[in-house]
This record gives C-alpha cells, structure tokens and sequence, in this order.
C-alpha cells in the first residue's frame, strides 16, 4: 500500500470533459500541484452518492482557501459512468478520474474484490498529494465513512 511520502506511481487515465476524452497523465494532473484525491467504491452507489462527493462540491472554495489547486475524484467505473455522476451531482469543479480497470488502484494497492456487488473496486480512501507526492493519506476501515470526508479533510490540511 502507498504510504506518505512516497510518489504516486505513473499512470494514464481517461477522462470525459464537455469537450471529448482526454488521457491525462499523473504528472499532468499532479505535478506541481496540492491536489485532494478521494477515492470511493464505486460511482452512484448509496454513500458515495449521498454524502462523500457532495460533501467535496459543498468544501470546493475552503479547500482552495487552504492552497488546494484540484479536487479529483477516483473510481474503479469508467469515463463515460465518471463524467455522468459528476454531472448529476452539479461536480463542475471536481475532476471525475476513472480507474476503467483498476491498474492505478491497484499500484497504489487500495482494491478490493466486492464480489458480487461489483468485483474489483478501490476502498475508500483520501489523500494529499504535493507535487505528486503523498503527504496525508486517510483510509477508511471497511464499511466506515470517517476519516475521508471533505469535512475531515478540511480539518486535517
């Protein structure tokens, strides 16, 4: 598992914005920058939906307040169910990264296998990441939504 201090690994995404699919990088979209990644288990699931992404867009402005250049939020779904959930979810500040199939998760070796319920996804889960490099990482205990709120967060940088 990642640990703080050390660099998040390289890695491709894709990306639905209003203007077509992109592929940024992690050093695109991490580089030279404080960033909040928040990871969730899965994209219009029950907690994620009803309190960990809207807390995100409700905290956007104190997060920047606090020297935060982006808000990204990870998911083990792909660009298309990202970008609709962030729209759903009036996210315009908050960048929708999908994890289409779980290899930058996986690196940071933060899945799990739900079985049934969805198969491989990434727990739940913030950090703080400077310049690529992960300063605060917040992991949830199975089941739990804590640490990992906007909320905490805010609290914690």
């Amino acid at each position: 598992m990642i640990e703080i201090n050390q660099t998040l690994p390289s890695h491709t995404f894709n990306l639905l914005t209003n203007e077509g699919m992109t592929t940024p990088t992690t050093a695109e979209l991490f580089a030279n920058k404080k960033v909040v990644l928040f990871a969730v288990p899965g994209a219009f699931t029950p907690t994620c939906s009803a309190s960990h992404l809207p807390g995100f867009v409700v905290h956007f402005d104190a997060l920047k307040e606090k020297g935060v250049d982006s808000v990204i939020c990870l998911s083990v779904n792909d660009a298309f169910v990202m970008k609709s959930w962030g729209d759903s979810a009036n996210a315009e500040n908050i960048t929708m990264l999908a994890d289409g199939d779980g290899a930058f998760t996986k690196a940071l070796g933060l899945g799990m296998e739900t079985g049934v319920f969805g198969g491989y996804r990434s727990q739940r889960y913030a950090m703080l990441v400077e310049n690529q490099t992960v300063t605060q990482l917040w992991l949830e205990e199975p089941k739990a939504f804590t640490v990992s709120s906007a909320e905490s967060v805010l609290a914690n940088i």
